[in-house]
């Protein structure tokens, strides 16, 4: 599968927002992963509704909308979904999880079933129809700049292959957390092809911007 780039905009610096949008797309970034944070099911509030549209408004590049929220089935409808969005919702943030991803195929997005760290594979069985990619988060979520969880490396190998076996090749695995350069590296190998790149990635302060974008490029090769 194709590798894709999905910046988190929760580490883009929201006084350089325009430029930052201009290096993504002349650098043809794929989707820019939106962290939503309500309080509740993670303690953090991060980036909102307003934010989902002034993106919408300012750039093509398609949203990857992480709802860390509870009840995420009600809420759908307060965020600018459309066409080619990705969205993802917990499994353990609601009892309705078909619901939810299907009100976000009503939109004719993307649905995305996540997996916190300690969430068992086994959770995603009896939605595999509904989604078009898994979201593995390798840490806990709620906080930029924590550490991989090693143990995550082989939930993600684990979920290619059942995926694999069951006759559902075409759905995507993301990554979330700690994507740095080297982790990435072993992510791919373990079967992903979506990368939430932050704060230990292409927004390291180490380098430019489109310094880091190269360079994360040519290290998923």
């Amino acid at each position: 599968m194709k590798t894709e780039i999905c910046p988190s905009m929760m580490c883009a610096d929201i006084f350089d927002l325009q430029n930052v949008i201009s290096v993504f797309e002349k650098n043809k970034i794929d989707y820019l992963h939106i962290d939503v944070m309500d309080g509740s099911f993670v303690p953090n509030f991060t980036l909102g509704t307003d934010y989902c549209r002034l993106l919408k408004e300012r750039t093509d590049i398609p949203l990857d909308i992480h709802l860390m929220i509870d009840r995420p089935e009600d809420k759908t409808d307060w965020f600018p979904i459309g066409e080619n969005d990705y969205v993802s919702v917990h499994i353990e943030s609601t009892n309705h999880l078909h619901r939810a991803l299907a009100r976000i195929k009503d939109k004719r997005a993307k649905a995305m079933a996540a997996l916190n760290p300690a969430t068992p594979l086994c959770m995603i069985e009896n939605v595999l129809d509904d989604i078009d990619a898994v979201l593995i988060m390798t840490v806990n979520p709620g906080y930029a700049g924590q550490k991989l969880i090693p143990s995550t490396l082989k939930k993600i190998e684990e979920t290619r292959a059942f995926l694999d076996s069951s006759g559902y090749t075409g759905v995507e695995i993301e990554v979330d957390g700690n994507v740095s350069f080297e982790n990435a590296v072993k992510m791919k190998k373990a079967g992903a092809n979506m990368f939430v790149v932050g704060s230990s990635g292409i927004f390291s302060k180490d380098f430019t911007l489109e310094e880091g974008i190269d360079r994360f490029r040519k290290a998923t090769e």
